[in-house]
């Protein structure tokens, strides 16, 4: 096989020929680092790669497979690490200067259950500046002219390219699923807590989800099974009864409403049930609730640092953080009444039917670099701490990818990745960047 079919192998296909002895995870971890060679000068999505690591771990791995000595379902699979994510001995930048750089000793706990699963690290992903929207310079691998989204912005570059079968990311507004849906990748998180953020540079706690991109739903679920130590095998659905709420395909340009509602036609023709429905009165205040709750608890974390290097923030942070310290604590704690209010409010919603069908996006990823794109549609299921996913739907006529997002209730991620791949299967996606 060659170098760059071995590139495109997804998580299962690379962990089942492994087992199976018809592939070495050395020949796997070359191909993906060659992959990275060849193309990452111009998509800048790896901060650090760690050829001879990941080449000595590979060898490690390839003996103890001829032994019959398997770490676990990930044995030999390569993974990219999101630059926020402490990895021992590799440097943790966090996308910005260095005075906040660190070379850590101990891994993130999803970094040691990756490794305890038999994973191979290549490097760390770019990460926008400490996880929020200072852009990072890495380009979108469908056109390198568009942004791939923020703040998982490596991770999602990566996959696209098809550098690497699997990638860590985080979401605290729209950093897995809107990076992914730009690059045409699966992107998951699932209920608030599922994965320890141990490790992990937080942005603000009550709303950070570890998550993973990958290239199936199936990647996707058994790679979040390792990470959150729980069976999150989708369960399997016939005719999934899916949620439209005509109020969030509003907010999305016309092309993808009409999209996402061609989605649901092709649904409804393959068995589904889609009703229409409406969000709960408490979602009007969400979007200012969640934004002062995340303004808060980012300058609680980053006061200390930000009173001796306030310059060193990019414009996006500094705002950030100069907003969170303006808040009185009555502010905050309001807010976050609010917030769980409408987690509490859509919750009966979400566990009525199968999935809520939506944009992940209000359209494909803009042109330049300036921005990382609009997570509003995202925000809402980060704010509320439920499982998300974004699928690849097609290719707008600019291009680049469409994609759709399915959201469920809270402690209901093999349900949501269930149905994720029951329309997965309908979408039949299988397109892939020319790069």
């Amino acid at each position: 096989m060659r170098s760059t079919e071995l590139s495109a192998l997804g998580v299962r296909e690379a962990a089942a020929a492994i087992r199976a002895g018809a592939l070495s995870p050395v020949e796997l971890v070359d191909a993906c680092l060659a992959r990275i060679r060849a193309l990452d000068g111009g998509l800048k999505a790896w901060a650090h790669v760690d050829e001879r690591g990941a080449r000595a771990t590979a060898r490690e791995r390839e003996a103890e497979a001829r032994e019959g000595r398997l770490r676990g379902p990930l044995h030999g699979v390569p993974v990219g690490v999101k630059d926020i994510f402490d990895v021992a001995g590799l440097p943790t930048t966090g996308g910005a200067r260095p005075f906040a750089h660190t070379r850590p000793s101990v891994d993130a706990t999803a970094v040691t259950r990756l490794r305890a699963a038999g994973a191979i690290v290549l490097g760390k992903t770019v990460t926008t500046e400490f996880a929020y929207r200072d852009p990072a310079p890495t380009r979108n691998p469908w056109n390198p002219a568009h942004t791939p989204g923020g703040s998982s912005a490596g991770s999602a570059a990566a996959l696209g390219a098809r550098m690497a079968p699997l990638a860590l990311g985080s979401q605290t507004v729209g950093s897995v699923l809107r990076p992914a849906a730009y690059c045409g990748v699966v992107g998951f998180k699932g209920t608030h807590g599922l994965v320890p953020v141990a490790g992990v540079i937080p942005l603000a706690w009550s709303l950070d989800h570890v998550g993973v991109l990958a290239r199936s739903v199936a990647d996707v679920a058994l790679a979040m099974s390792v990470l959150s130590g729980k069976d999150l095998e989708p369960t399997v659905v016939g005719a999934p009864r899916l949620a439209l709420a005509p109020e969030l395909l509003g907010r999305a340009s016309r092309e993808v409403a009409a999209h996402v509602e061609a989605v649901a036609d092709a649904c409804a023709r393959a068995g589904a049930t889609v009703s229409k429905v409406e969000l709960p009165a408490t979602f009007r205040g969400l979007h200012a609730a969640g934004l002062t709750v995340l303004e808060a608890e980012a300058a609680a974390y980053h006061a200390p640092s930000f009173a001796k290097h306030a310059d060193d923030y990019g414009s996006e942070m500094r705002s950030l953080i100069e907003a969170g310290l303006g808040h009185p604590a009555a502010a905050y704690i309001q807010a976050n009444r609010a917030r769980l209010a409408f987690r509490e409010d859509v919750m009966p919603l979400l566990m009525a039917h199968d999935a809520l069908l939506c944009p992940t996006a209000p359209a494909p990823a803009p042109a330049g670099l300036g921005s990382t794109g609009d997570g509003s549609l995202c925000a809402p299921w980060s704010n509320a701490g439920v499982p998300a996913i974004s699928l690849p739907s097609g290719i707008a006529p600019s291009g680049l990818p469409h994609a759709i997002q399915l959201v469920q209730a809270a402690g209901a991620s093999a349900r949501l990745l269930g149905v994720a791949a029951w329309c997965e299967r309908v979408l039949g996606f299988s397109q892939a960047p020319v790069v």
